[in-house]
């Protein structure tokens, strides 16, 4: 009865991925969670996607995953973001109603078929011949099973701050790990400290929104999923923007002292990408104001969020500068803002399957390995749960390259480098942007799903309908031409502002920058929009893309070449000893990989492959 293939200790965003991945790849997976209710809580900002964050929760969607549908169930505000620039730097996001969301994704989880779902708190593992074999609960329970996934959030060793009071707690309501945190500490893994936080919530009819600068959401509205339908989506509502002015940064100047971050109360390290409103006064000394956008937690609910003014100052000061804001003069502060510290386990630590390199069958996914983020946090679990149910199959590892997804970006930046920082994804991070767009997702993703038994009937026949209208335009644009003078030629011209001095394909004009699909003359099929997103960009991008493609088969010639695992690295010549220190704890598996790591240089990386090749071929 206790005993499982897989076990999922926490029911976040990773949690949730993780156990209906497994669900669907046919093993039989136990979640264990604080309180079923819970389960998808959206422990900060509801909101969804973003730059870099929305190309993650579409490969996790194009996977099978949940976020993106969930999304598109609650989202209440749509926008898309860089929408004048190309399509490999555009981003989604949606501000999500919070109940609506957590009920989209614990009706998912629900009804999956290979999934058990049970409250309780993890506080031990039985690991024998350092392979993980079972977990207990606080109530005594023993459950067994030979992969366990461990999403613990924020949860370990969870302290909250506001001002310098201080409490445990995973978040507002929930208690801390702390026994499981102890036991995590046990094993021989590296443990560090960070911190995030949140800002106050504000009650909705206390704000002056005549005061405020409305930001309606796009029209025609977007979606998220491939699998979702307009229809899905609940009423839209607007969100508001404000600014902090003088006055605001004056009040956080006169209280840092009390702030728990400055005054030496939290060791962690908070997230430089996302800074709390002190830090951003602190570190933008230069600016006079930053922007507010009060957002909406809910269509029926009473808060409001204000993104932008994270504070772990007291209660009676971060009052003071929430009303020193235009519009909120009158505000009521519902909650207050907090920061909250926590444990992670250095991610230099696992494989790139997310599986722990101390320990066989125990995987991280999460906020454990330094991430921070909804997105960042699903990514993992979907590759943990991927890797977690291949395990128990004995067929192999799943693992996505640079060049593949932004989740082979996330897990390779991770395991690679390490963060000493809440980790953020952004399009910079991405060598091969270009290639790795939000538009395309599915078109790099889907079919590797579809292999692995994750996808389902509906994604797929989507998937093929997408790919086949692709082709047929394709070879549309190509075969069809505009000769200079015609009305067809004439139209484009008005429209783009292109002249077409010769006759030239349709496809060859598209590729001009200032054209766009929708001045060309159209063909008799109906395109839906993410089929023209997809041809736009690989006809205008195609140049960039072969280049790209050579510089990706460079690096997989480097890529296939594996590091024994067992490599003395005081055996290769002319190493210093720092990088030979660097890669003896990082243990690369091939040369791509060993060249990722900070201060190995190119050069160290020659005669790597020098001592390489002389290990296979040696001389006399």
């Amino acid at each position: 009865m206790n005993n499982f293939d897989v076990i999922v200790i926490g029911g976040g965003h990773a949690g949730v991925e993780a156990a209906s991945v497994c669900s669907r790849s046919g093993v039989k997976v136990l979640l264990i969670t604080h309180d079923i209710k819970k389960i998808g809580e959206m422990s900060c900002n509801p909101a969804i996607g973003g730059i870099g964050k929305s190309h993650l929760a579409k490969e996790v969607d194009a996977l099978g995953g949940l976020m993106a549908r969930a999304a598109d169930k609650s989202g209440i505000h749509y926008r898309v973001l860089n929408s004048t620039k190309g399509q490999a730097v555009r981003a989604t996001r949606v501000q999500t109603d919070r109940d609506l969301y957590k009920k989209a994704i614990q009706e998912f989880i629900l009804s999956e078929t290979n999934l058990s779902v049970i409250e309780g708190s993890v506080d031990d593992f039985k690991i024998q011949e350092s392979s993980i074999k079972s977990v207990s609960t606080a109530s005594g329970e023993e459950y067994f099973a030979k992969a366990v996934i461990l999403t613990t959030g924020t949860f370990l060793m969870g302290v909250m701050h506001t001002g310098l009071e201080k409490s445990s707690g995973g978040r507002v309501g929930d208690p801390s790990s702390d026994k499981l945190a102890k036991t995590l500490r046990s094993l021989d893994l590296k443990v560090g400290r960070l911190k995030t936080g949140t800002p106050p919530r504000i009650n909705k009819h206390s704000i002056d929104w005549k005061a405020l600068t409305p930001q309606p959401g796009d029209f025609p509205t977007p979606l998220l999923s491939y699998v979702s339908n307009p229809e899905d989506r609940p009423k839209q509502l607007d969100c508001y923007m404000t600014r902090t002015n003088k006055k605001t940064h004056e009040i956080i100047l006169e209280h840092l002292d009390e702030s728990p971050m400055y005054s030496g109360v939290i060791e962690g390290i908070g997230p430089r990408y996302c800074p709390s409103i002190e830090d951003k006064v602190m570190r933008f000394s230069e600016r006079d104001s930053h922007q507010i956008f009060a957002e909406p937690e809910g269509l029926n609910s009473e808060l409001i969020y204000p993104n932008g003014i994270s504070t772990s100052l007291p209660i009676k000061a971060q009052t003071a500068l929430v009303r020193s804001i235009k519009g909120f003069e009158n505000a009521d502060i519902v909650r207050a803002g907090y920061a909250i510290e926590y444990d992670f386990f250095d991610p230099t630590g696992l494989k790139h399957s997310l599986e722990t390199k101390a320990i066989s069958g125990l995987y991280f996914a999460g906020q454990i390995n330094g991430t921070t983020g909804y997105e960042e946090a699903a990514a993992q679990g979907i590759v943990a749960g991927i890797n977690a149910s291949l395990k128990i199959k004995k067929e192999g590892v799943f693992e996505l390259k640079r060049d593949e997804a932004y989740i082979g970006v996330l897990i390779d930046d991770l395991v690679s480098l390490g963060t000493k920082e809440p980790y953020r994804m952004f399009t910079s991070r991405a060598e091969y942007r270009l290639i790795l767009r939000e538009d395309n997702a599915d078109m790099r993703l889907t079919e590797k799903g579809r292999d692995l038994g994750i996808v389902s009937d509906l994604l797929w026949e989507n998937f093929i309908q997408k790919t086949d209208a692709v082709k047929r335009e394709n070879s549309r644009l190509q075969s069809q031409k505009l000769k200079p003078g015609s009305s067809s030629a004439i139209q484009v011209e008005k429209l783009s502002g292109e002249k077409i001095n010769d006759s030239t394909s349709l496809y060859e004009i598209l590729k001009r920058p200032k054209v766009l699909h929708a001045h060309l003359p159209q063909g008799t099929e109906s395109l839906a929009n993410n089929v023209i997103d997809e041809i736009e960009a690989s006809v205008k991008y195609a140049g960039y893309i072969k280049r790209q493609q050579i510089d990706i088969e460079r690096l997989q010639r480097n890529e296939n070449t594996p590091i024994p695992k067992h490599i003395d690295y005081e055996q290769v010549v002319g190493l210093s000893n720092e990088v030979k220190q660097k890669l003896a704890e990082a243990r690369p598996e091939s040369l791509a990989r060993a060249s990722r790591l900070p201060g190995v240089t190119p050069a160290a990386i020659s005669l790597l492959m020098v001592h390489l090749k002389r290990e296979r071929h040696p001389v006399g």
